[in-house]
């Protein structure tokens, strides 16, 4: 039985039990033992729980209630947007002349998909100050891949690609940058931050040289501060020869306020699953579209949707400097036309209302914790903030037991131990879509764990105490994962 005395599916129903039967067969019968050979027949039947429909229903419909998502309750992950998405946009993505076409379909039979693509390359490079785009690529870090990719073959055409092989990336820049640079054979070059939480300048001056193929920055940065030298970043790695590439995961904090193309990147990937509220999590769909300048325009993925001077739509596969095909067809159709509708159902202002609103969520989380726990960057920030468990440590209580003491509340925990820069850190990002209760009963939440740290430490390095499944040893079960159901010992 599972934790809590609930039975498992094996341990339910009773013999003669069932969901549905089958209406007698149409066509003659054939005995079973003249179309499977024997030794692959089985000796008894298998010990299937037998259960009625409702049973059935009952059983998964309560295990889905122990799962928490955006839907059930508060989900502050930072650095990953974890926003709740209109359900307008489901029914945008099931409507017939989306949801049953398909990709090997004569261009002339899909002209709303292919104007629906269109439109929204228009409108992410209206967003990201860049001039052209692709759709194709299935994630963030899939994104990534493909800028840098792009970055690679610019350098190549110029005949430096053996001579530009470092990628500079910040301490306090996402995980995936350091891997996507290795992937591209790049040598990754890490430059510290300052007090302010930015990019060290004159350190930077110091690491860009004639072996500088590109950049990889967010900003606002993972620590949800906007660097406020990044026009001087910017003209430091152009100079030298390299590219600026934009990591897109943190646009939520910048719609319709700054574009990456007046920073002066030279490309961007999007996530349409955070930024513009597709579902997210749970392994996928993503989309991480990228939008380029027109130097790099030549390189995209193919095919490119482009429109015709007949005002027809087409595929264009004629594009000879392209880095090729980076995913199956022309991307993940369905979250393309679900980030469509978020666009058109918001507009520029709404677009930039949300980012406003996530901005000042942020700030106001920040300013009511920070009385109660460490803020090792104390000014301003975008869209998250990153605080510490360091005073908390003091009482025997890491980041990781606020994080599971929070469980206990009813609010997914934060991200925890990133960026690495920040010792014990607690990454939280509020996003634009909660409530004030909400935001308060959170406070609310991280102050009691604090006061509890300090007087009854014990109580938070047990946590959590409500869940059906207590502290787990997180370690042993990636390394050691043992999956297999068994039947209960008989007495």
């Amino acid at each position: 039985m599972t934790q809590q005395g609930v039975p498992l599916l094996f341990e339910k129903g009773a013999p003669g039990r069932r969901g549905y039967i089958l209406p007698d067969l149409d066509v003659p019968a054939e005995p079973i033992e003249d179309l499977v050979p024997a030794e692959l027949l089985r000796e008894e039947d298998p010990a299937l729980p037998e259960m009625s429909e409702l049973e059935v229903v009952r059983h998964y419909v309560n295990l889905s209630r122990r799962n928490h998502a955006v839907d059930v309750g508060f989900y502050p992950l930072g650095s990953c947007t974890m926003k709740y998405n209109p359900k307008v946009n489901e029914l945008a993505a099931a409507l017939p002349g989306f949801a049953r076409i398909h990709p090997y379909q004569p261009e002339s039979s899909v002209q709303g998909a292919l104007e629906l693509m269109w439109l929204l390359q228009q409108y992410l490079c209206e967003i990201s100050g860049l001039p052209y785009a692709s759709l194709q690529p299935a994630a963030g870090a899939h994104g990534e891949l493909t800028g840098l990719m792009m970055i690679m073959a610019y350098h190549k055409a110029r005949g430096e690609d053996k001579q530009r092989t470092e990628v500079l990336i910040p301490d306090s820049g996402h995980g995936t940058n350091p891997a996507t640079a290795a992937m591209c054979g790049c040598r990754v070059v890490t430059v510290p931050s300052d007090e302010r939480g930015g990019m060290d300048i004159e350190i930077l001056r110091k690491s860009v040289s004639e072996k500088t193929a590109a950049l990889m920055l967010t900003n606002p940065n993972t620590l949800g501060l906007f660097d406020e030298n990044i026009k001087q970043i910017a003209d430091i790695v152009h100079e030298a020869g390299g590219l600026l590439y934009y990591d897109g995961a943190n646009a939520n904090a910048i719609l319709g306020i700054s574009r990456a193309g007046d920073m002066g990147f030279d490309v961007v990937h999007y996530n349409l699953h955070k930024t513009f509220s597709t579902p997210h999590g749970g392994g996928g769909p993503g989309a991480g579209p990228v939008a380029v300048t027109e130097k790099l325009a030549p390189y995209l993925p193919v095919p490119v949707v482009v429109k015709k001077e007949d005002g027809q739509y087409a595929l264009d596969y004629d594009r000879p400097h392209s880095i090729g095909s980076v995913k199956a067809f022309y991307g993940n159709f369905g979250v393309l036309v679900k980030a469509y509708t978020y666009i058109r159902a918001l507009g520029p202002n709404g677009l930039r209302r949300v980012s406003e609103i996530a901005v000042l969520n942020a700030n106001y989380l920040m300013h009511k914790l920070k009385p109660y726990y460490d803020l090792p960057y104390n000014r301003t920030c975008k869209h998250e903030f990153v605080l510490s468990g360091n005073r908390q440590k003091q009482h025997g209580v890491r980041t990781l037991d606020i994080a599971k003491r929070l469980l206990d509340h009813g609010i997914h925990a934060p991200t925890v131990y990133f960026p690495l820069i920040v010792d014990e850190a607690i990454m939280i990002e509020p996003t634009e879509t909660e409530s004030l209760e909400t935001l308060d009963a959170f406070v609310e939440a991280m102050i009691s764990i604090a006061h509890e740290a300090e007087n009854d430490p014990e109580v938070v390095k047990g946590a959590p105490h409500t869940t059906v499944v207590g502290r787990l040893d997180e370690t042993r079960a990636a390394r050691q994962p043992d999956l297999a159901w068994r039947p209960p010992a008989s007495d």
